[in-house]
């Protein structure tokens, strides 16, 4: 839990305090003494008496009761130091600066536990260890740099590393980027950024509080704790971005079936990213240009104008916006030949709107005013100015700064020439503008935040499964892949529609089971978990003749313990799968099915709770969809029929969360029906 003693501290002591300001301890100090701290302040070192002016007690004992410890001293120090400060100095809030814990060794692991127990005693918060600290308005306690003018309109960060933290402002303070409260957590040892985001959740003041949040994370402990906080905090107006780093992690751990190879380390964190409306970022400089749009007024529609003095970002630009989904429509009609002779010869209006590089900071105000009045199709803007270093432009970025004022569409200054026009770029940000040094990086996250959807809802109608038909088919299976028949047991009950189907091992019976399926039929080997390969998949067989050719065949494949025969049905092949991933619960993928799932890998993946909406939706983003939609005279697939499998797939899997992996795979799908043609399902209780 986060304390008030840990946001608003009347009192502090640092702990390992010194006066050497190149140790954590020294740095952590003169930080607060910078920050102008307004309440107590306390240091604990036994060799002195006074540390950078600052009171200093050798004897803990001698202490008064202090709300917050910061502690710089040694890990084996640490666990009494806080049991100490808990028990005898009400002291209800710890930032645990010091490495040498979980991330070093097992014997550290024990030393972090036993100071989380300390903590969780008396109910209050601990911060770290191995972190770099907190940064807020109240006060500023972290042992590094750079520390930024605090605004409370700035973003609000959380982050799992601290030298990340610390990169992140480096870069981004020069650009103008604002911050408002800062949290390294380290280790996470009692909390992890998933907690500090509920308490900016749960504490939100929509006229106080930053409405941006930054989070850099390297492992999601707790997903359903982020994905219920941020989807909360960004139906309440804010706007988060995140960076997941390890999404590189080799291999999925059971890929046993199509859906375990294709639900990799990441596809959880994308899948959460993605409901909760949270925009992905890749590193440091991409987090920066997200935040930064976020700065500006928010995106309305695709439809941007670029204003340039110079031809080649702005073709850049235009490249990068359509290639990411956003608009850069021709500007025509008479107002836009009226622009034109406000302008100098050679002058072009047609977007990107290029006024040369002699263009004045007046016709940069006439083409902004233009824009903004005249040309309705336009939702923003874009402005690159730099400069050749022939004379200072001071007068185009303040025109800039007014325009970017009164505009009724959002304004984004892309401002090029950070050296040779320093000055007048860094006279900008002192206005407290925010501007982007790359037209192509900004493209980019521009098209980002703009189609990243909003969060799901919440609650979502659920379709009717029988509930305790599957519990009576899973309660009574053994671990591992099902029988084909309790499979087919378990569809029905979820109400997914397939293929009619019988499994025999005995030639007699085959031919009479054919009659009742009717030719033409498809054989399978049972057994075998990948059947094509090993031949055990016959195709569009007419006869008995041939059904008992290809059974007597395929009984002789190794692993054979029977074959299923279905009807030879036709349509769209299609996938869908369930894989429970560790932490996040079931994952559905589902995309193109057969062959196609191999070789394309194009398969969407959410996370539960699942609505049609939401799997329409998703469908949608295939970049086969047109093929599901039907393309040159190929019939396509009814849409609301697929959706409804997916619903139902996590309907049943939450029914049976023992399913810890589950293969539809094909599909077969038309404007009639989608039916299961080949399922598998495996269990883990």
């Amino acid at each position: 839990m986060i304390t008030k003693q840990l946001t608003h501290p009347r009192s502090i002591v640092v702990v390992g305090g010194s006066n050497n300001i190149q140790k954590p301890g020294g740095k952590a100090l003169k930080n607060l003494l910078d920050g102008h701290f307004d309440g107590e302040l306390y240091v604990m070192n036994p060799k002195e008496d006074e540390v950078l002016g600052v009171r200093s007690f050798r004897n803990p004992e001698d202490l008064p009761e202090v709300d917050l410890a910061i502690l710089a001293v040694a890990a084996k120090y640490a666990p009494e130091t806080v049991e100490f400060l808990a028990q005898n100095k009400k002291t209800r809030a710890f930032i645990v600066l010091s490495a040498g814990f979980s991330e070093e060794s097992s014997e550290g692991k024990l030393l972090e536990d036993k100071m989380v127990e300390s903590v969780n005693k008396v109910n209050g918060s601990l911060i770290g260890p191995n972190c770099v600290g907190v940064l807020t308005p109240q006060y500023h306690g972290v042992f590094t740099q750079p520390i930024p003018k605090l605004n409370p309109k700035g973003c609000d960060f959380i982050s799992g590393s601290g030298a990340t933290a610390c990169f992140i402002m480096e870069a981004g303070i020069p650009k103008g980027l604002t911050f408002s409260n800062v949290y390294s957590v380290g280790n996470s040892a009692q909390m992890g950024v998933e907690e500090v985001l509920q308490y900016m959740d749960e504490t939100f003041d929509p006229e106080k509080d930053s409405k941006v949040k930054l989070l850099y994370l390297e492992k999601i402990d707790k997903p359903e704790l982020l994905l219920k906080h941020a989807s909360s905090l960004i139906r309440k107006g804010c706007r988060i971005a995140a960076v997941k780093a390890g999404a590189s992690e080799a291999g999925s751990r059971a890929a046993s079936s199509h859906t375990g190879a294709l639900a990799g380390s990441d596809a959880g964190a994308e899948a959460l990213f993605r409901k909760a409306g949270i925009v992905r970022c890749y590193g440091r400089e991409d987090l920066i240009s997200v935040a930064s749009v976020f700065m500006h007024p928010e995106l309305n529609g695709k439809n941007i104008a670029i204003i340039t003095h110079a031809g080649g970002p702005a073709v850049m630009l235009t490249d990068k916006l359509s290639t990411g989904g956003m608009k850069v429509p021709a500007i025509q009609g008479k107002d836009a030949e009226e622009l034109k002779t406000k302008l100098f010869p050679g002058s072009a209006v047609g977007n990107p709107i290029d006024f040369l590089a002699t263009g004045t900071a007046e016709q940069l105000g006439t083409i902004i005013d233009y824009v903004n009045d005249k040309f309705n199709e336009i939702d923003a803007m874009v402005v690159i100015f730099g400069t050749p270093g022939l004379f200072e432009v001071y007068d185009v970025y303040d025109l800039l700064d007014e325009k970017m004022k009164s505009s009724r569409k959002p304004v984004f200054p892309v401002l090029p020439s950070v050296l040779t026009a320093e000055k007048e770029v860094k006279a900008f940000v002192e206005k407290g503008r925010v501007y982007f040094p790359d037209e192509v990086i900004l493209g980019e996250a521009l098209s980002r935040v703009y189609h990243t959807p909003k969060p799901a809802p919440e609650k979502v109608a659920q379709p009717a499964v029988d509930k305790k038909q599957i519990r009576a088919i899973v309660e009574a299976a053994a671990d591992g892949y099902l029988a084909p028949e309790k499979v087919s047991a378990l569809l029905d009950a979820a109400g997914i529609s397939r293929a009619k189907e019988f499994t025999t091992s005995r030639k007699e019976e085959v031919v009479k089971l054919a009659e009742e399926v009717g030719f033409p039929l498809v054989m399978k080997v049972v057994g075998p978990l990948h059947k094509s390969d090993v031949g055990g998949v016959s195709l569009n067989i007419r006869d008995n003749k041939k059904l008992l050719s290809e059974m007597e065949r395929m009984m002789q494949i190794e692993g054979a313990k029977g074959v299923l025969i279905q009807p030879m049905l036709s349509g769209t092949e299609l996938f869908a799968g369930v894989k429970k991933e560790d932490k996040f619960g079931h994952l559905i993928l589902f995309g193109l099915g057969g062959i196609f799932i191999e070789v394309l890998k194009d398969v969407r993946t959410t996370l539960s709770p699942l609505g049609k909406d939401e799997a329409l939706a998703e469908l949608k983003k295939l970049k086969s969809y047109k093929i599901i939609q039907g393309i040159r005279g190929m019939e396509g697939v009814d849409e609301t029929l697929f959706a409804d499998i997916l619903t139902r797939l996590l309907a049943l899997v939450e029914a049976a969360p023992e399913i810890v992996e589950m293969d539809l795979n094909p599909l077969l799908g038309n404007q009639k029906q989608v039916v299961a043609v080949d399922a598998r399902i495996r269990i883990t209780k």
